[in-house]
C-alpha cells in the first residue's frame, strides 16, 4: 500500500476528538467516520493474497477462537501501517495515560510510538501486531482480548475494508463486565474505511463509591452471507 498522503493523516486531526473521548469514557468505543478511500481499502485487502506481507496465518476454528482467519504482518510493515499507527498512537497517548492514572496504574507511555515499541522490544515483545481479518460466510470471532504480554497499550482500533453492502451479519461486538453486574454488549455499524476505536482490556468508570475497572472483550458476530475484511491496528507488539 502506497504512503498515506498528508491530506489522509490530516483527517485525524479534523476528527471530533471531544466527542470521541466522551464516547470512549461513556461507551468504551468511539468511530471514526471513513479514514481510508475505498482505494486504500481494496488495496489493503488485496494484501492478504502476498503471504510473504505475513509471519503467521490463524485459521481460528484450529484453536477455538471461533471461524474466518486472519494473518499478522511481518516486519518490515507496510508504509502506510506503520505512518497510520504512529499517527494514531499519538493522538491516543494522552487518554491512555489519563486511563492508567484514574486506574492507579503507570501512567508513563510515552507520546510517541517509537518510544512505546521500543520498550516492548526490551520487554521481549517483538513480534508485529497489525492485521488483515477475513469472515466469509458462516464465520465469526469469539468474544477476546489483544493482549499478547506484560505490556498492553489500553487501546486499539479495527477497520472495516469491505462495503458494507457486500456482506450482512458480521458486526462488530463489544461486551463490558462491570463488578456485581450482568454484562452489557454494544453491537457498533461501520462504514466503508471507517475505524472502531476501542479498549482493550480494562477502562475507568466513575462509580457512585468512585473510579472502578470495567472488563472489555471485543468480537463479531457471525456472517451471514459475502465477505468481511477487516484491519486490526494494536499499538503494542507480542511475544
Amino acid at each position: 500500500m502506497t504512503h498515506p498522503t498528508t491530506d489522509g493523516l490530516a483527517k485525524l486531526d479534523k476528527l471530533d476528538w471531544p466527542r470521541l473521548l466522551d464516547d470512549l469514557a461513556t461507551r468504551g468505543c468511539a468511530t471514526t467516520g471513513p479514514l481510508f478511500s475505498p482505494a486504500e481499502c481494496r488495496e489493503l485487502s488485496a494484501m492478504y493474497e502476498r503471504p510473504a506481507l505475513f509471519r503467521s496465518r490463524v485459521v481460528m476454528q484450529r484453536y477455538g477462537f471461533g471461524q474466518g482467519e486472519y494473518q499478522y504482518f511481518d516486519h518490515p510493515l507496510p508504509a502506510a501501517v506503520v505512518a497510520w499507527r504512529s499517527a494514531l498512537y499519538e493522538r491516543l497517548a494522552p487518554l491512555a495515560n489519563a486511563w492508567a492514572s484514574a486506574m492507579k496504574l503507570p501512567a508513563d507511555y510515552p507520546p510517541d510510538h517509537a518510544s512505546y515499541l521500543a520498550r516492548c522490544h526490551a520487554a521481549g515483545q517483538l513480534r508485529p501486531t497489525p492485521l488483515l481479518l477475513r469472515y466469509d460466510a458462516g464465520d465469526y470471532n469469539c468474544l477476546h482480548q489483544d493482549l499478547y504480554g506484560d505490556l498492553q497499550f489500553p487501546l486499539q482500533l479495527t477497520v472495516l475494508l469491505s462495503a458494507p453492502q457486500n456482506f450482512s451479519g458480521g458486526e462488530f461486538v463489544l461486551t463490558e463486565q462491570r463488578p456485581r453486574m450482568q454484562s452489557r454488549a454494544e453491537v457498533v455499524p461501520l462504514a466503508q474505511g471507517e475505524a472502531v476505536i476501542f479498549a482493550v482490556n480494562h477502562r475507568p468508570v466513575t462509580g457512585t463509591r468512585g473510579i472502578y475497572r470495567v472488563a472489555m472483550r471485543h468480537g463479531v458476530s457471525r456472517v451471514r452471507s459475502g465477505r468481511r475484511e477487516t484491519l486490526g491496528l494494536i499499538f503494542h507488539d507480542a511475544r
